[in-house]
């Protein structure tokens, strides 16, 4: 079995595509079927909340964008579509992954996305993570990169938030944490690995992690070695779902990670519930620390409350050597930042059979993916 929801790309655009779609007003109907009208696409009323129509490849982009000005934001919201090969009507799947007018426009737009996944246009760099006592690399993070159709790098957090406006958060998260296994596997990586993951795109944890917690095993990776690192922590609006994500890690022998403690209101309250074994404290507070006494209260403060928690510091952003000393002083217990390394890809050197032993493992997780 697996989770249909974050473990597959649905195709919305075909050479020819049949639109269902449906309207919240018989207003919105009549500018739905006049948009139809002056492009010349024939169109057929199902209801009067329902209109079908056929578009043809060369005209998809003029429908989407149209319908995209055409309608008011709320209008958007509350339409719905799904569509079909134009030789189609709409069958109980096609219904059952019917989405707001809103998303098709942002699905519409992120194709090169949805291409880029498909062609594995992807790959993961790492930053190290280094001990306050003796500078010594004691893990790395794996962070995600995708390239366009050009082959250039999408700043990530653009191409995430494409993907949640686009319902497609839940397979780039996955994809992003099997880069990460799969990428860290062919660098020989010795070090323990920190594996973003955001919560959001997680909807039940026996099937949506499960794929990725097997990729570890398989490629011969200690669970003892990875650390998930919960992102987007300040959005987390439902603890008891994010409680059964990290109780889930847990029992599978791997450690949890809060990113960005103190960049919201909420980074204390998550920080006594969810009881992490490290906990990053946001750059923005690291940033010309030595120098800000407002902020070395607070750095000092969430160091003080960790530590006394069993919990290990982990400050983010370190640029400059001011700053690492003042953070050592305060007694964090790691550092990372472009001081000790900018991300970047880990070079291999595998033999034929150990890049084919590798693929072969991480075929259950590409299939999850691509399902």
């Amino acid at each position: 079995m697996y989770c249909a929801d974050c473990e597959s790309i649905d195709d919305f655009f075909f050479e020819t595509t049949h639109f269902w779609i449906f309207v919240p007003t018989l207003e919105t109907f009549s500018k739905v079927a006049g948009l139809c009208g002056s492009m010349e696409i024939h169109a057929t009323q199902q209801s009067d909340h329902c209109i079908s129509c056929v578009v043809e490849r060369l005209n998809i982009q003029r429908f989407i964008m149209s319908l995209n000005g055409a309608l008011e934001s709320k209008e958007k919201e509350n339409t719905k579509v799904t569509t079909a090969s134009h030789d189609q009507h709409p069958t109980i799947d096609d219904i059952g992954r019917m989405v707001t007018l809103e998303v098709l426009v942002n699905r519409y737009q992120a194709k090169w996305l949805v291409e880029s996944i498909e062609k594995q246009r992807y790959e993961s760099w790492f930053q190290p993570i280094v001990s306050a006592v003796d500078g010594q690399v004691f893990a790395n993070e794996g962070l995600f990169r995708v390239r366009d159709e050009h082959g250039s790098i999408v700043p990530p957090a653009l191409a995430f938030k494409l993907a949640e406006k686009s319902d497609l958060l839940f397979s780039l998260d996955l994809v992003a944490r099997r880069s990460a296994v799969e990428c860290a596997a062919r660098g020989k990586l010795r070090t323990k690995l920190f594996i973003n993951f955001n919560p959001s795109s997680i909807y039940d944890p026996s099937y949506c992690l499960r794929a990725t917690a097997a990729a570890i095993s398989d490629i011969g990776l200690s669970p003892s070695d990875i650390v998930f690192e919960v992102t987007e922590t300040h959005r987390a609006s439902d603890i008891n779902h994010l409680k059964g994500i990290l109780a889930f890690y847990r029992n599978a022998g791997f450690q949890i990670a809060l990113d960005d403690i103190g960049s919201g209101w909420s980074g204390l309250n998550l920080l006594q519930s969810l009881r992490p074994d490290f906990v990053k404290i946001d750059m923005e507070l690291v940033r010309n620390v030595h120098n800000d006494s407002y902020k070395q209260n607070i750095v000092r403060s969430l160091i003080q409350i960790a530590n006394r928690s069993g919990i290990e510091v982990i400050a983010e952003g370190v640029e400059t050597e001011d700053e690492a000393q003042w953070l050592k002083g305060a007694k964090a217990d790691y550092l990372q930042g472009y001081l000790y390394g900018k991300p970047a890809p880990l070079e291999t050197s595998l033999t034929e059979q150990e890049a084919s032993d590798i693929e072969d493992k991480m075929k259950p997780l590409k299939n999850a993916a691509a399902e």
